[in-house]
């Protein structure tokens, strides 16, 4: 499918400025400050396993010859790794850092390719969206919960996606009260004065991290703790990052699997592939198709 570009983004200016009195206001956190942060210790192993988680929830070993849209580029990691596949990528930030993020990595792997296209813009804007056109593969993982309008995203993203395309999205999981009470922790985060919020991170991770680690302790294997932070997760992504990332990530919303399968269903979306994180705070996974 092809990449529409006659319509532009929401100007840089704007967006930005919107973005900037969000923050300084306490309503959203910084997520491409953290993603800059992210992209200093970035390195090819990290990369390899992006393409490999691709490949994995895609069910394929290429995407050449396919579209592929990235909403929330955020680091520009799965943009890279969509390239890398062979699809002709446009990615897309809200954060200003963001896409600043993701053209830094396209400059440091796909320098002056026309294949990859990287924009500022918001999955709240539909006319932005429309602009876009629809694409083979549409890819948001960890973002649409974050834009302050979780269901309104969701409905704008699958105007998007071609006919018989695939939709991959991940969102928080909706664990009831546990969740509300992050919803706080976080509103906490983003208000505090900046020197403040590293130790404010520290305090509330403390104890939950003492008790993993007493957990291996007791077990015996403690090197298990400090394995599974070096060797953190199968996206590529770093432990300390992600993190920052969970416990600033603001606005925050949640879901529940079904409730997900029921929204797209209702919309003539069949569910491929789903990857849940066991009832916990993380994201559930989902990959639909266009079409019964």
């Amino acid at each position: 499918m092809s990449m529409t570009t006659e319509h532009d983004s929401m100007p840089i200016t704007r967006l930005a400025s919107t973005h900037r009195e969000e923050i300084e206001r306490g309503e959203r956190f910084a997520f491409g400050d953290n993603w800059r942060r992210y992209l200093e210790r970035l390195d090819d192993g990290r990369i390899e396993q992006a393409v490999a988680s691709l490949r994995a929830m895609l069910d394929t070993d290429t995407l050449r010859g396919r579209s592929f849209l990235d909403i929330g580029s955020g680091s520009g990691i799965f943009s890279l790794a969509a390239r890398r596949l062979g699809a002709r990528v446009l990615s897309f930030d809200y954060d200003p850092a963001a896409v600043r993020c993701t053209q830094e990595l396209k400059r440091r792997h796909f320098e002056h390719d026309e294949g990859w296209q990287v924009r500022s813009g918001s999955a709240l804007d539909r006319e932005f969206l429309h602009g876009l056109g629809r694409f083979d593969i549409v890819y948001s993982w960890g973002v649409l919960h974050h834009t302050g309008d979780l269901w309104a995203a969701l409905a704008n993203v699958a105007g998007n996606v071609a006919p018989g395309g695939r939709l991959y999205i991940s969102l928080y999981n909706d664990q009831g009260s546990p969740s509300r009470r992050w919803t706080t922790v976080k509103r906490i985060y983003n208000r505090l004065p900046a020197p403040l919020r590293g130790p404010f991170a520290v305090l509330v991770y403390a104890p939950l991290e003492l008790r993993k680690f007493l957990v291996t302790l007791v077990r015996g294997r403690p090197q298990d703790y400090f394995a599974a932070i070096r060797n953190y997760g199968d996206r590529g992504m770093s432990w300390w990052r992600d993190q920052v990332d969970w416990i600033g990530g603001y606005p925050f919303e949640v879901s529940k699997p079904e409730a997900v399968f029921d929204f797209y269903r209702s919309r003539g979306y069949t569910l491929l592939k789903l990857k849940t994180c066991g009832g916990g705070h993380g994201c559930n996974e989902f990959v639909f198709r266009e079409g019964e």
